[in-house]
């Protein structure tokens, strides 16, 4: 298997990991109990990896954090609104 195929493959499975959480909190308009710090650690984190991977110029890391940082954004405006009407 290629190794960049590889990488989107895995990249992938770990970008969808936050999508049932997203979903939940989107569903039942309910954010109390997601911790706004974790998901500002986790953005940053997650954009220092696309940051090194457009230095190496690695798809599958930007891709896949990219992904990742949007999802985990929109988490964090979810929690924002859904935690000022509670």
């Amino acid at each position: 298997m290629n190794t960049e195929l590889l990488g989107l493959i895995a990249g992938g499975i770990t970008s969808i990991a936050m999508m049932p959480q997203l979903i939940k909190v989107i569903k039942e308009k309910n954010a109390e109990d997601i911790s706004v710090v974790m998901l500002l650690v986790l953005i940053t984190g997650l954009s220092l990896w696309v940051w090194y991977g457009i230095l190496q110029e690695e798809l599958p890391i930007i891709l896949s954090n990219g992904f990742s940082v949007l999802v985990n954004l929109i988490l964090l405006v979810c929690c924002i609104i859904f935690k000022k009407r509670n």
